[in-house]
């Protein structure tokens, strides 16, 4: 177990934050059973994020544990999820983000399977591409990648390296049969970036309802 110091007051503020947030999150119903995990940066060496298995429209403070970037827990004998790897490469990956969000609504678990064979979600002309950082036109290619799911966290952060080492732009993932991960340089934006994949996911699950 690592001891390396954090700040208590920032943990308990970003204990709060994601809390909330998961509660809201619960109710629109994209956390069922236990599933999910979510993370906020406390500093430039730590993460707070989800312990496994809990309820995440009941999180308290209790419910959250403190993770360095290699993954290892904090001043705690707390299990993190088990996909916390997933969280703490983004972290490294880009050091401008605070949260991250990982959720499992319908629409998010569908499109990751009808999209799975093409490896990723493409999104042209929609509106709400603008609701991404960066995009500041409907006139814009977006694509959400569909990473093959595994049980082994290392294969998963191998594939999303090498889809970064190839000088792809990311601001989200979908992984097959699974869910999605959001992230934001805080957590309204991380909010945003979420809302706006999962409403563009439902229209184009809608255009292929329609088009059938």
């Amino acid at each position: 177990m690592n001891s390396l110091p954090y700040d208590n007051a920032v943990l308990a503020e970003r204990a709060l934050a994601i809390a909330d947030n998961a509660r809201e999150l619960a109710a629109l119903g994209w956390t069922p059973a236990t599933s999910s995990n979510f993370s906020m940066r406390l500093d430039p060496r730590h993460v707070a994020v989800t312990v496994s298995g809990r309820d995440k429209g009941k999180l308290g403070a209790d419910d959250i544990m403190v993770v360095d970037l290699e993954n290892r827990p904090v001043a705690t004998s707390a299990r993190p999820s088990a996909e916390t790897a997933l969280h703490t490469q983004v972290y490294r990956r880009f050091p401008a983000v605070g949260a991250v969000l990982h959720t499992h609504s319908r629409a998010q678990s569908v499109a990751s399977r009808l999209f799975a064979k093409a490896g990723n979600v493409r999104f042209e002309g929609w509106e709400l591409q603008k609701a991404i950082s960066g995009h500041h036109t409907h006139e814009s290619v977006l694509d959400l990648p569909v990473f093959p799911n595994t049980q082994e966290m290392s294969e998963l952060v191998s594939r999303v390296d090498a889809w970064l080492d190839a000088g792809k732009p990311l601001h989200g993932y979908l992984i097959d049969g699974h869910g999605i991960y959001a992230w934001g340089v805080d957590m309204a934006e991380a909010r945003r970036h979420l809302e706006a994949f999962e409403f563009l996911l439902n229209c184009e699950l809608d255009l292929r309802r329609l088009s059938a």
